[in-house]
């Protein structure tokens, strides 16, 4: 069976061929995805902070790789899957933001920590940092952990910083754990649209994991990573001198969601929108609107639609059709759109998106120069 890739692949290095693309497909404009990795990195560097990107946003070791190529200090992983994908891609500076918990995967971890003594991963129960040490000392592996602190947004993480400091000394007393710090994402905070209610509120935040790395040294416990934050904070967080690092992610790609925020005090939009869905019209029978390929299964819309980019007159609206079929309403109600025309579509929310599909297609000018594998893509740990 001829799959997707197998025919686009054969577009590869063709003039034209970015306008060729078999459809849906989720397209990324290279030399935009490359501005982005090298200008958060250069906005750290003049910073004087790290950047630990965040790879649930793109599940590719290509892109990983090109986040520690230009500077960063590790990525991160949501999930167990994806921490495997970048360390068999060649990149080891894993740092896997949820906890582990089922013995199934505490084995695959051990097995990841065992090959890459770098990785790190999260906890915020006794429980769990009972079975990590009785299974990490059954393997004769050290085990890199982090207390997760609750900033706030109430998924997982410590209370207070007194209950930060005893999961602590429970790890600095376990000997096949290592004590490295302490970690708080405030997932709530990174789209508030206005710069200054979200600086108010997220340094609220990230004074709470100030407070548990303080509790903790003050107990004589090592702290030497602090890490958190995102993209919507990367301009705000870094500021108040308790991060060493912030977990940046939707910043390589941008989306219909960041593009409603004012990510920086003086610069509202500094990263350039990268991915695209790509969608043909497949029915133009009526007036007004016309009928495409891509769908609920080709977008994960949430609180925003769509933003056409290319194909349609400008003011058409995208909206959802149906599960494999999507709505360009156009601007007046008398004209229709040709058949099979190419729209180009920034997406509304990049991560769960990008999860709806297996390969991502690399374009730089008007051709396709590579097709990348989302290799840590589906809901697999």
């Amino acid at each position: 069976m001829t799959r997707l890739r197998d025919y686009n692949r054969s577009l590869i290095g063709q003039p034209g061929s970015r306008h060729q693309i078999e459809t849906p497909a989720l397209v990324v404009d290279l030399d935009a995805l490359q501005t982005n990795i090298d200008g958060m990195q250069a906005f750290a560097t003049a910073g004087g902070f790290n950047i630990r990107p965040h790879g649930k946003t793109h599940k590719c070791a290509e892109i990983a790789r090109r986040q520690m190529a230009a500077g960063a200090v590790g990525v991160c992983a949501a999930k167990l899957g994806e921490a495997e994908v970048f360390a068999a891609g060649g990149v080891g500076q894993i740092l896997l933001t949820s906890p582990v918990v089922a013995p199934g995967r505490i084995s695959r971890l051990l097995d990841l920590a065992a090959a890459h003594p770098d990785v790190i991963t999260v906890t915020d129960d006794p429980e769990n940092v009972a079975a990590l040490n009785a299974a990490a000392l059954s393997r004769g592996v050290i085990l890199n952990l982090l207390v997760d602190v609750d900033a706030g947004f109430h998924r997982f993480g410590t209370e207070s910083p007194a209950a930060a400091c005893a999961l602590a000394q429970q790890i600095a007393d376990a000997p096949a754990l290592r004590l490295r710090g302490v970690q708080g994402y405030a997932g709530d905070v990174q789209h508030i649209a206005n710069f200054e209610k979200r600086r108010i509120e997220s340094e609220k935040r990230i004074r709470m994991l100030g407070a548990a790395r303080d509790a903790i040294r003050a107990a004589g416990l090592e702290c030497d990573i602090v890490t958190g934050g995102g993209t919507g904070t990367h301009a705000i967080d870094p500021a108040l001198g308790i991060l060493t690092d912030v977990q940046v992610g939707s910043y390589i790609f941008s989306d219909v969601q960041y593009d409603h925020v004012e990510l920086r005090a003086t610069d509202d939009h500094p990263f350039r929108n990268a991915l695209f869905v790509y969608t043909r019209v497949v029915s133009a029978r009526h007036d007004g609107f016309a009928t495409t390929d891509a769908g609920s299964k080709g977008f994960s819309t949430e609180d925003y639609p769509p933003q056409i980019v290319a194909g349609a007159p400008s003011g058409s609206v995208y909206s959802i059709f149906g599960d494999e079929f999507g709505k360009v309403t156009l601007p007046d109600p008398a004209t229709r759109l040709p058949l099979n025309s190419l729209i180009e579509c920034v997406i509304p929310h990049c991560d769960p998106t990008l999860n709806l599909y297996d390969d991502l297609y690399i374009v730089s000018g008007d051709k396709l120069v590579d097709i990348w594998a989302i290799e840590g893509r589906g809901g697999a740990g």
